[in-house]
Parts: C-alpha cells; structure tokens; sequence
C-alpha cells in the first residue's frame, strides 16, 4: 500500500461519511472516546490507501472501521474483566451525531443504555451483524462482505443475536416532554424518602446498576427486586456530605433526555458529575443506571457546557 497524498474532495468524501461511522462505532464499542479513535484510525488508512484502487469508498470505509472495531472487541472483554465494579456504556446527550440515524423504533433502541449493555452479552461478530442489520440496514450480502462470510452464516449469526436480545427488549419509547415527566416523578418519589413511593414507580424485576469505574464509590454488583432497589434509591438520594463529597460538592439535579432514555443529569459547579438514566417499560421504570465514571462523562461535560438544558429540577438538594 503506497502512501499518497489526499486531496480536498478526498478529504471532503471522508468528513461526510464521519459521523455514521462515528454512530457504527459508538453502537459496536459502547464507547464515544474508542469511537473517536477507531473513526481516526479508519481516517489514517484512508489517508494511507492507494484510493484509485477503492470503487466504493462507503464500503472501503465500513469494512476498515468494522474491522478495527472488532479487533477492539476482542480486547475489551479481555480488559473488562478486570474493571473495577460494574461496567456501562459512555452516555451521550440527545442531539449528538454519534447517536446515528434516528427514524425507525429499532434504531432508536439500538443506542438505549439498556440495549448498549445487553449488547455486551453478544460475541463481537454476533454484535456487528445485528448493529449494521438492525440499526444501518445493510443488507446480508453487503455485511458477508464486510466480515468475509456467506449470506447463510450472516443470517444465522442475526437469528443468534437477537435470540440472545429477544427477552429483554421491552421498552417503552417516550417524547422529549414525556421523559422529563418521567424524571420529575421519579426524583419526586427518590427525594421523598418513602419507598412506597419508589415502589408504584418501578416494575417488579427492576435493576440498579453504577459505574464508577474505581474512581467514584458504586456497588460492586447491581441490586434487583423492586423493594430492594426501591429501598437503595431512597436512601441515595438522601441528603448526605459524605455523599456529595465523592462527587466533588452537592449537586444541582436536571432532567434530560440521553441516548433516548429519560435522564437525570447531576451538576457540580458547572460540571456534569453523574448521569442517571431511566429504561421505562410499559411495567414501569424497569432500569436504573448511574453512570458516575469521570471518565466516561467527558463527551457529555462537553455537550453540557454548550447545551440549553432548563432549569433544574432540585436545585437545593
């Protein structure tokens, strides 16, 4: 592969495939910042690539960016067994471009923390198929290309996918307005204390989940059972110091909508601290997950600095 230069169009031709790359990448990794970096590797190849030789530069494209995505795959189950706590995908505020295209129900689930985190049930090539078929699209001849299969071993690849996905997926979609309703009653319900208030609101198999990544104090391994987690929440969102000063100061609370799910977005001194995500089902709040990795809230911080989020919910907690 001879290094030659690349020329305006070129680089023009690559800039408008970034952002579905981005989205192909967020939904296969689960994460923004190694989505960045794969979609910086595919654009040093392309960079690299002799082009007069790439007939379908969209194509080219894809394939190089599945490809470093898997390779990326195969050594974050390796990483993930040593990461401290409970594992969640990197959240990312409404309006963002690496959410991807947004028209149909399954691509809007396919970007839900709840489907990113069952995604991670899926072997690496079981995950690629059902997120180019299921949320891009492509047809099961392009995607054997793609991965240098037949059509058959696709199809079977997706039949096993979402067997493996079948059971859970059961959420409620909800319109921007909807969502803060969501949040409002939630928080309401957290902050009175009572968890018979909790309990009318989630349903009967719910689940709490926190990343911390190590750095921030979570529970090491989720909590189910509506009284349960009924009985965790109310006393997390109890009033506490040492609480706030494991996230840096006493939060201002806001509600928001992430990765289509209703959020709760915790704010100290102008920076995002957490992001609290709300998976609804037509049984009730049936996940919580709390994502309060620094780490993983740097793409958010960012879009929260130049964001008009409203006011805040609890601003005096």
């Amino acid at each position: 592969m001879r290094l030659v230069g690349v020329d305006t169009r070129e680089v023009e031709l690559f800039e408008g495939a970034r952002p579905r790359l981005e989205a192909i990448a967020y939904r296969l990794l689960g994460s923004a910042s190694d989505a960045e970096d794969v979609v910086q590797d595919t654009y040093l190849r392309w960079q690299a690539a002799d082009r007069e030789l790439i007939e379908t530069p969209e194509a080219w494209l894809t394939k190089v960016l599945t490809n470093l995505c898997l390779n990326r795959l195969t050594s974050a189950r390796a990483r993930r067994e040593t990461y401290v706590g409970q594992w969640l995908p990197e959240p990312v505020l409404a309006g963002d471009r690496m959410l991807g295209p947004s028209e149909t129900a399954e691509q809007r689930e396919s970007v839900s923390i709840a489907m990113l985190t069952l995604l991670e049930r899926l072997a690496a090539r079981e995950r690629v198929v059902y997120v180019l078929r299921e949320a891009f699209g492509h047809t099961h001849a392009e995607i054997a290309e793609l991965l240098d299969l037949t059509e058959a071993n696709c199809q079977q690849i997706l039949r096993r996918a979402r067997q493996h996905l079948a059971a859970d997926r059961r959420r409620v979609e909800v319109d921007p307005a909807a969502a803060r309703k969501v949040v409002e009653e939630f928080l309401a319900a957290a902050l009175s204390g009572r968890t018979d208030n909790l309990v009318r609101l989630l349903s009967d198999d719910v689940i709490s989940v926190g990343d911390g990544g190590g750095v921030v104090f979570s529970l090491p391994e989720p909590i189910t059972g509506v009284v349960r987690v009924a009985r965790f929440l109310a006393g997390l969102f109890t009033p506490s110091e040492a609480r706030w000063a494991m996230i840096g100061g006493r939060p201002v609370l806001f509600a928001a909508v992430v990765n289509g799910m209703p959020a709760l977005v915790l704010e100290v001194e102008d920076r995002v601290a957490g992001v609290v995500t709300l998976d609804v089902t037509a049984d009730g709040i049936a996940a919580v997950h709390a994502q309060v990795n620094p780490a993983k809230l740097e793409r958010v911080r960012r879009q929260w600095a130049v964001a008009e989020h409203g006011a805040p919910l609890a601003a005096d907690w």
